[in-house]
């Protein structure tokens, strides 16, 4: 075995945000969707200004989107679009053009960083775990669609709640008997994933793949661009460079 496939990994398991993480998010997509909705729109707009008050309608439903009142990622993607659409005084269908998001979250584009960091891990036998925020006949999909593969895989649908909020962590933690202090969990969002994880004392890495600013309050244990660089800091290299 190589030096890089006996280099073991600092912790015992290692949680993984997917879109964003191992996959690219929907962004390009939603500017189509949003080119769709200023098509009709009855109101002069521009695609930043639709796709700005999707999100907040978005945001809007899905912090409230937990345990009795909880609702899957589909359908506040599809009811915060049609309060979009109404919105701007557009004639798109909702239905119809939010297929093409559905579409991107069944068959999204890999990162060309995923798989060798992901055989990385395996080499040296460190178990994965897939959290993910979206519906889980989604991810599934997509997760069959590009062979990858996990020890798991949790939604926020199997808890009802979504990230930042604690459930979906506290479950992977009860579920693969893990303490804390055993994992680390990656991801894009600073919330989601870095808040998310370090509300139960998991150690966070931010993934930022797109060189955003760092929003006040908010201190990763580990800052990185690319998977190359989480897997070297995995595995106790350079830890003081990507410390954040």
């Amino acid at each position: 075995m190589g030096e890089e496939g006996s280099c073991q990994v600092k912790y015992r398991a290692v949680f993984l945000d997917f879109y964003g993480t191992l996959v690219h998010e929907d962004d390009d997509i939603i500017l189509l969707i949003c080119e769709r909705i200023r098509e009709s729109a009855s109101i002069e707009c521009t695609n930043q200004e639709i796709g700005r008050y999707w999100w907040s309608e978005f945001s809007r439903i899905f912090r409230s989107s937990h345990g009795e009142g909880f609702k899957l990622q589909r359908t506040i993607g599809l009811e915060s679009l049609a309060e979009t659409i109404r919105h701007f005084g557009s004639v798109a269908r909702a239905e119809e053009i939010i297929g093409l998001q559905f579409e991107h979250w069944t068959r999204p584009r890999l990162y060309p960083d995923t798989k060798p960091f992901l055989d990385s891990l395996r080499r040296t036998g460190t178990p994965v775990y897939i959290l993910s925020n979206i519906d889980r006949s989604d991810i599934e999909y997509a997760v069959s669609y590009h062979g990858i593969h996990a020890q798991g895989i949790l939604t926020s649908e199997d808890v009802r709640a979504y990230k930042p909020r604690p459930e979906l962590f506290r479950k992977a933690l009860m579920q693969y008997r893990l303490k804390a202090d055993d994992v680390i969990h990656i991801g894009d969002s600073l919330t989601s994933d870095v808040q998310g994880a370090q509300s139960l004392g998991i150690a966070a890495m931010w993934l930022n793949r797109l060189g955003k600013p760092q929003a006040e309050g908010i201190e990763p244990d580990y800052i990185c661009t690319t998977l190359d660089e989480a897997q070297q800091v995995l595995q106790g290299r350079n830890k003081e460079e990507a410390r954040a």
